[in-house]
């Protein structure tokens, strides 16, 4: 009589164990599991960076500086000219490459050197879909590093003499900071000021300011906060017409 409890206490013993021994089982698969998925998310976040780095900064189109009126920051010209003419760039642009070297270069040998305009260039990167480390966004906060140290338009003419297409990998940091390297850039405040992106909230502010004066596209330029060709590559002589309209409103 005695042995019949004490097979059925062994089995449910057995019982016990074995859902023991599966629970246990299911555990580690779901801290296995998870420990995967952490492992794929980190190499996700981590392996790219590494594999920029890794990369070689390859060949590097050199630049002889121009000088620019009045050159000041990020703009050029009389502070007090009658006229202001605004530009918003992507420097992944093609089409912003084009207008630099054409429309804009005509603007500083004429409007701006007479003392007509008052030239600003605006940043508003889009080329990059908002990515806050895309080569858009890198290029503009690298550009205004520069600019802290007065030599925005240098580098502004390397940008685009080393732009070869959209999200290529032209303006990888690597590339960024050999640029600065290649105008005789101090690197210690050139690379302290783009390693903490410094001027992001100038970036935000002028992508915002953009935003709202309704650019759509890159280069999109303003005389006087009108909007000259929207839409299209902006001809020297629309906005030369736009600047004589302007002046002629202030009786100039």
């Amino acid at each position: 009589m005695d042995k019949k409890p004490r097979r059925e206490a062994s089995k449910r013993q057995t019982m016990r164990e074995q859902r023991l021994k599966k629970q246990h089982q299911q555990r580690l698969f779901v801290i296995l599991g998870v420990v995967i998925v952490a492992l794929l998310v980190a190499g996700f976040l981590i392996i790219p960076p590494l594999m920029a780095k890794s990369q070689p900064v390859g060949s590097i189109v050199s630049i002889t500086p121009v000088a620019r009126p009045q050159a000041n920051g990020t703009a050029a010209g009389d502070p007090n000219a009658p006229v202001l003419v605004e530009v918003y760039e992507d420097f992944q642009c093609p089409i912003c490459d084009e207008y630099t070297k054409t429309v804009e270069a005509q603007l500083m040998s004429n409007e701006i050197a007479s003392g007509k305009v008052h030239y600003v260039e605006r940043q508003f990167p889009i080329i990059d879909r908002g990515a806050a480390n895309g080569e858009s966004h890198q290029a503009a906060n690298a550009s205004l590093c520069a600019a802290n140290q007065g030599r925005f338009w240098d580098y502004h003419d390397i940008l685009f003499a080393n732009q070869t297409g959209e999200n290529v990998g032209d303006f990888t940091d690597k590339r960024l900071v050999a640029f600065a390297n290649s105008v005789g850039l101090d690197m210690n405040g050139f690379n302290a000021c783009f390693s903490a992106n410094r001027f992001k909230s100038t970036i935000d502010a002028d992508i915002n300011a953009g935003t709202i004066a309704g650019v759509s596209g890159t280069p999109s330029v303003f005389v006087d906060g009108k909007e000259v060709s929207p839409g299209l590559l902006p001809a020297y002589a629309d906005i030369q017409k736009a600047i004589t309209a302007a002046l002629a409103a202030k009786g100039k």
